[in-house]
């Protein structure tokens, strides 16, 4: 009679770097599920422009900022730079819902989650590169939809 624990035997084991990118797409979605996401340290010089999201409390932005932010972080992360700049150049976050005033909390979150990504890469010594950040970016943005409040007015 098998026992209960044969399944264990015979799933396959995870691939090392498969579980080090679902793992930091764990700790990624936790971190964004706070607001502001949790920061080392601001170099006024570099991002000062964000400094009225810290100084004041800020709302939470809506899940449709997340979901662009994550956009233009893969964007980045694949040089694709044309993508990115006809975006913001031509305010593309309006026509997905965003507001104007959304716009400083979209780029904070793009540069939030490309330098977790960078960070990533360096503390890896390189082996994981960009595609591979990609795809944490994917699993972050999973685990966000799973999070998410229901819209309000929905009984679930």
């Amino acid at each position: 009679m098998p026992s209960r624990w044969d399944y264990l035997f015979e799933t396959k084991p995870i691939p090392m770097m498969d579980h080090l990118l679902e793992e930091v797409a764990k700790l990624l979605a936790k971190d964004l599920t706070q607001w502001p996401p949790p920061i080392q340290e601001i170099d006024l010089d570099v991002g000062g422009t964000f400094a009225p999201l810290f100084l004041e409390p800020t709302p939470r932005p809506g899940p449709a900022v997340y979901t662009e932010a994550l956009r233009l972080s893969r964007w980045e992360l694949a040089r694709e730079f044309d993508a990115y700049d006809d975006y913001m150049r031509n305010k593309r976050y309006l026509e997905r819902g965003l507001a104007p005033t959304d716009r400083l909390t979209l780029l904070f979150l793009n540069r939030w989650l490309v330098e977790q990504m960078l960070g990533l890469g360096e503390a890896t010594e390189g082996r994981v590169k960009r595609p591979l950040m990609s795809q944490v970016l994917d699993k972050v943005e999973a685990k966000l939809r799973l999070v998410q409040p229901p819209p309000s007015g929905l009984i679930v």
